[in-house]
């Protein structure tokens, strides 16, 4: 068979279901097997998107996700939504086709050195010099992407391997890399220390990251804090790690956390980080946890000691790590560290209540709304900017999930990453929220969804403004707003009837309840549903 023959049968024997695409003339090998097989292929409308679409797939079905591209501008288009899956440890297989192998280093028509651009921010990336090693590098780059700290793996494929003849086709049940073994179980000697320090402890704390989702260690997780009980907040991307009225759930930490959070960030005397870096947004000064005993569990040693030496580490998947900590009995008991947490969350509520509503819609009493009526097991998906901090702050989450881009911040992230995730779960409910900055810069998959018959429930917050970077100008610049302000805006109503969906707007005056309802009602029908907030409202 041909090289990318024998790709496409190496996908399917990694039981993938669908790609994320853009074709161009030196991957037409892979498309045209792609279409004698069963995976279905989702074409994007730029290829950005393929990673981000890629990337929501996989967030909620834990299935590999594959994104592909051409040459040149295709892969460098890909480019972006790469790094912002390596930011995020958001498992993926990317391929990228290649000019053949004589003409590279010639400065031949769309030839681009994708593999060396993309060398800080992929897990491990391959270019294909012989068809015959077609199978060998896909079982390594879905094992490599999903296994340790999960990450995108790069396979660049020159033309001429795609149409080479391989030799008899072969693909190995397992993987061993002599220099890759991620370390799964936690050393019992340190989960011995843990228990210690647990023991000794008068207010402890953990902070969850998203690790405990790329795990899939959100039941175990939840059983081992109600079997312990031990205050929980979390990172931006460990939001959902736990229900937002679980009683033991103090929100989200840094930055642009719960004041409540960081006050119980201040005032514990041990941190556990889990399944997440000691990262500036979460932490701005590593020193303020350094005077505290930390136990940072993580399955990257690389990340355990990088910003904040810790006084305990546990190198380990959080899954089996927490799994053992369930199976033992433990005696401590914190009521009245939880008793003082609760009247802080307490008071940070009151609070809210008693603000004054800003002109136009509130979008933080919106955002609670909306995710108030929501169905229980919803996906809600926050894009980047003030929108994003709205999000974390008021949305209330079930048996949910709740879904950001993190630490690379990539602005036109929620709407993609939607239709992924609707593409994975077609039966769950999934809400996109982003801003009209945002939304310009991936609206075109709008297309795509109709495309492929994908629900789109978009929440489109427009202040007419990049919201975030001119409050950032208001503080900094004293309101020395320099291209920030938004202006040549489509017509929303006239852009959802060109795409046939629904269209609601909500302003100032409008009863929210109603128009949220009617949003969410049907559950077949794609809706856009325009916010309009001030301008100066702060995040």
């Amino acid at each position: 068979m041909i090289g990318a023959r024998a790709l496409v049968k190496c996908l399917e024997l990694e039981n993938v279901e669908v790609v994320f695409g853009y074709p161009g003339a030196v991957i037409c090998p892979v498309f045209d097997e792609l279409d004698k097989s069963g995976i279905k292929v989702v074409l994007v409308r730029q290829e950005q998107n393929a990673a981000h679409e890629a990337s929501g797939y996989t967030r909620i079905s834990r299935k590999p996700a594959v994104a592909i591209a051409t040459s040149g501008p295709g892969a460098m288009n890909l480019m972006t939504g790469i790094a912002t899956a390596y930011a995020d440890s958001i498992p993926m297989v990317c391929i990228t086709g290649q000019v053949d192998s004589k003409l590279m280093g010639t400065d031949g028509f769309q030839e681009t050195d994708v593999a060396g651009a993309v060398e800080s921010f992929v897990k491990y990336s391959y270019i294909v010099h012989d068809s015959n090693d077609i199978p060998r590098i896909m079982k390594e780059a879905f094992y490599i992407a999903r296994t340790g700290r999960p990450g995108p793996v790069l396979i660049d494929l020159p033309l001429d391997m795609q149409l080479g003849e391989t030799d008899d086709f072969s693909y190995e049940e397992k993987v061993q890399l002599r220099t890759y073994r991620p370390t799964v179980k936690g050393h019992p000697l340190q989960m011995k220390r843990v228990l210690d320090a647990l023991a000794e402890a008068k207010k402890p704390l953990i902070i969850a990251g998203g690790g405990i989702h790329l795990a899939g260690a959100v039941p175990i997780f939840r059983e081992f804090i109600k079997k312990y009980r031990i205050p929980v907040v979390s990172t931006m991307m460990g939001i959902s790690t736990l229900p937002t009225e679980d009683p033991l759930n103090f929100g989200m930490v840094g930055n642009n956390g719960h004041a409540f959070g960081n006050i119980a960030m201040r005032d514990s005397d041990l941190i556990i980080m889990a399944g997440a870096r000691v990262a500036d947004r979460t932490i701005r000064d590593p020193m303020l946890i350094e005077r505290k005993t930390l136990v940072h569990i993580d399955v990257d040693p690389a990340e355990i000691g990088k910003n904040a030496g810790p006084t305990i580490p546990l190198v380990g998947d959080i899954r089996h790590v927490l799994k053992d900590f369930c199976e033992r009995e433990p005696q401590i008991h914190y009521d009245e560290w939880i008793d003082y947490l609760i009247g802080a969350r307490n008071s940070w509520m009151r609070d809210f209540k008693a603000r004054k509503i800003p002109k136009g819609i509130d979008p933080e009493r919106f955002m609670r709304a909306l995710s108030q009526a929501m169905e229980d097991d919803s996906v809600y998906v926050s894009d980047v900017g003030q929108n994003q901090l709205w999000s974390c702050s008021y949305v209330v989450v079930r048996d949910g999930r709740f879904m950001t881009c993190g630490g690379m911040g990539t602005m036109g992230y929620a709407l993609p990453a939607a239709i992924g995730a609707k593409i994975a779960a077609p039966k769950r409910q999934i809400v996109a929220v982003c801003g009209d900055g945002a939304f310009q810069m991936t609206m075109m998959e709008l297309a795509t969804a109709r495309q492929y018959g994908v629900t789109v429930k978009l929440v489109i917050i427009k202040n007419g403004t990049l919201g975030l970077v001119h409050q950032y100008q208001h503080f900094r610049y004293h309101d020395r707003f320099s291209a920030t302000i938004l202006e040549g805006d489509p017509e929303l109503a006239y852009l959802a009837k060109a795409y046939g969906m629904g269209y609601l707007h909500l302003e100032k005056g409008t009863d929210t309840d109603p128009v949220i309802e009617a949003f969410l009602k049907d559950p077949d029908e794609s809706m856009i549903l325009e916010c309009e907030v001030d301008p100066d409202a702060l995040a």
